[in-house]
C-alpha cells in the first residue's frame, strides 16, 4: 500500500509537539542492532534538524556514525522512527543549554566528570505515524470493516 505524504507538515508538526512533551526514545547505532537503549533527546525549537544527547564515553554511541531511533508519544497517538548521524558536539553554549539537575543525576562530577561525553544528531529521514485514528474508524474495525483509505493521511515518510 502506498502512503500519503501530503499530510507530512502536520504529522511533522505533531511529532515535534510529542517528543518535546515525553522526550524519551529508543537510539541505536545502526552497526549494531544491540545498542538500542532508551536515551533523552535535548531538544531546541529552533534548531530542528539536529538533537542532543548525553552519554558516557565508554556508551556503544561513543563510536558515532548512523543511527535510528524510535519513538512513541506519551498518549500512543504517534509513532516515529527516524535516522541520523551521530557526531561529538563541541558547542559549549550548547552543552550549558542543556545541562539540567536531571542530567547531572547520572554524573557523579557534574559538569565536569570526565565520562561525559555530549553528542549531537543530525537527523534524516523520518516515517511518522498517526495512531488517532479518531471514533468512526476505530467502530469500522471493530466491525472488520475495511479502513485503508481512512489511514492513508495518517502515515508521511519525510525529512526532519
Amino acid at each position: 500500500m502506498k502512503y500519503s505524504t501530503g499530510n507530512a507538515d502536520e504529522l511533522k508538526t505533531k511529532f515535534w509537539k510529542a517528543l518535546d512533551d515525553s522526550s524519551f526514545l529508543f537510539l541505536q547505532r545502526n552497526a549494531n542492532p544491540d545498542s538500542a537503549v532508551p536515551m533523552t533527546a535535548q531538544l531546541d525549537k529552533d534548531a530542528n534538524s539536529s538533537i542532543w544527547f548525553f552519554t558516557q564515553k565508554n556508551s556503544d554511541f561513543a563510536k558515532l556514525g548512523p543511527v535510528t531511533a524510535t519513538f512513541e508519544s506519551k498518549g500512543h497517538d504517534l509513532f516515529a522512527r527516524f535516522t541520523g548521524t551521530l557526531a561529538i558536539e563541541e558547542d559549549q553554549g550548547r552543552f550549558e543549554q542543556f545541562w539540567s539537575n536531571f542530567v547531572k543525576a547520572w554524573y557523579d562530577g557534574g559538569k565536569d566528570d570526565p565520562d561525559i561525553l555530549f553528542l549531537r544528531m543530525d537527523l534524516g529521514d523520518a516515517e511518522i505515524w498517526s495512531g488517532d485514528l479518531g471514533i468512526l474508524t476505530t467502530a469500522k474495525m471493530a466491525l472488520g470493516q475495511t479502513i485503508h483509505d481512512e489511514v492513508q493521511d495518517k502515515h508521511a515518510e519525510t525529512t526532519l
